[in-house]
């Protein structure tokens, strides 16, 4: 099945032949598998992207393929919004780079204030960076420096979470529990890190719809950590509200609320990883505001643009940056920031997004739409070798049973039979995770699920 329905070509619009005629090589793909990649031209069929617009990309070979995963979690209100490729255009007529430090534009300062508005009540600061990875890098110096302004420099200690996922910089992989992206760099990462358990238990939770009703004990672990270092070594959790990357892991019932009232009691400062969750995927500004949970930091980053140009940030609360206002006001107060910390092109392109989000009434088309992605994606219970079925908002995810001594061929199958279909999925080990677009039609959606349906029954 090829689908060839495509926008107008344009000059930079690259053919079929002329990928074939790449030198693949040089290119170390990242988060990939090279050798199945590169090896053979089987393995790259409909895998080579040449244009996007909307809720679809078109490969090098024509070949039409509905986005369901918004890109990378960024690209929510569809690629190439024009509102957003204009904004950016007309950033370049006017300032390509303006240096962050002692310097300001003000675009970047009423992007701050926007930003602020939208965060619940209490935060009123943020701080750019360039990524998910470096805003919880960020937000975990933040946490050290406030504990150390405040006289409690013993607060060293970070707790994360079994299967988190917070970017690959050294801090994110040590507080992060993913397996894979801890092993090979255990020599770099941070001292005095533990992780609480993780919340995905097929036995008690699985096919549920929504947050599990079994599970919001598990934030009690928490105080057996605290028994453990006492209190006053830890300086922060930090935990995905909704984990995405560990294939959409949606919280127990009234398990955010314990760890807050946890963090609250040890004076532990509370970090929301929100880098997917945040502008649109819950139908909500955050999920903080979603679970109605506040937590002491936010970071953010993909969705801030949708995925237009790279950008990240942390939000915090009055009260922590007011603690780094300390000493003689010509000194400065954290060290810390990246060149390209409020880029003017990234920038101007989360003006534009905001500006969306808000005159296409985003965040109702969010909630309207997450109705219809778990009842599509729901119905597919009692299919073949499918074990479980998550949705949160406009986020679910399908796990399979893997082949016996081949985990995670099971998804690269379906993911492959899925695009000779027409739709791009997201594979995580045997999960295929989804996230459609804000902008997507119901029929879109429904269409999604099909054929992951005909994609499970043909990848056997």
């Amino acid at each position: 099945m090829t689908n060839t329905d495509q926008p107008p070509a344009t000059e930079t619009t690259m053919g079929q032949n002329d990928s074939e005629q790449l030198n693949l090589n040089p290119y170390w793909m990242p988060f990939s598998h090279n050798r199945y990649y590169k090896q053979d031209a089987v393995h790259r069929v409909h895998r080579m992207l040449a244009r996007a617009e909307g809720s679809y990309y078109w490969t090098t070979e024509n070949h039409k393929l509905y986005d369901a995963l918004s890109g990378l979690w960024c690209c929510g209100l569809g690629h190439r919004h024009p509102r957003l490729v204009e904004a950016v255009k007309q950033q370049l007529d006017v300032l390509d780079y303006g240096t962050a430090f002692q310097m300001g534009t003000p675009g970047v300062f009423k992007l701050a204030e926007r930003i602020a508005e939208a965060a619940p009540a209490g935060f009123e600061h943020v701080f750019f960076c360039n990524s998910g990875s470096e805003a919880v890098d960020t937000a975990l110096k933040m946490a050290l420096a406030y504990h150390r302004a405040r006289g409690e420099a013993h607060r060293t200690r970070f707790i994360g979470r079994e299967k988190g996922y917070h970017g690959v910089g050294f801090g994110g992989i040590s507080v992060g529990g993913m397996v894979a992206n801890r092993k090979m760099f255990a020599a770099g990462m941070l001292p005095g890190v533990d992780h609480l358990p993780h919340t995905h238990n097929l036995k008690e939770m699985a096919f549920s719809r929504g947050e599990p009703q079994w599970g919001s004990h598990l934030a009690d672990e928490l105080e057996r950590l605290v028994a453990l270092h006492d209190a006053s070594t830890i300086a922060a959790v930090i935990v995905e509200p909704m984990q995405g990357s560990a294939g959409v892991i949606v919280p127990p019932q009234g398990y955010l609320k314990r760890l807050r009232e946890l963090c609250t009691k040890h004076g532990i400062l509370l970090i929301f990883d929100e880098v997917i969750t945040g502008f649109g995927r819950m139908g909500q500004p955050f999920a903080a505001q979603y679970f109605d949970v506040t937590p002491d930091l936010i970071t953010f980053a993909k969705g801030v643009n949708n995925g237009l140009v790279p950008m990240g940030g942390v939000i915090a609360t009055k009260s922590i940056y007011d603690t780094f206002m300390t000493g003689p006001d010509h000194m400065v107060e954290f060290f810390h920031g990246y060149t390209y910390s409020g880029h003017a092109l990234a920038v101007a392109a989360a003006h534009a997004a905001l500006d969306v989000i808000a005159e296409e009434q985003i965040y109702p088309r969010v909630n309207a739409l997450s109705k219809t992605l778990e009842e599509a994606v729901h119905g597919l219970k009692g299919e073949a070798n499918v074990i479980d079925i998550r949705n949160c908002q406009l986020a679910a995810a399908v796990e399979l049973a893997p082949m016996e001594g081949k985990p995670g061929l099971r998804a690269i199958r379906v993911f492959e039979e899925a695009l000779k279909r027409g739709v791009l999925f997201r594979f995580t080990g045997d999960i295929i995770a989804m996230g459609p677009t804000f902008v997507s039609t119901p029929e879109e959606i429904g269409h999604m699920a099909e054929v992951l349906r005909e994609s499970i029954r043909a990848a056997g």
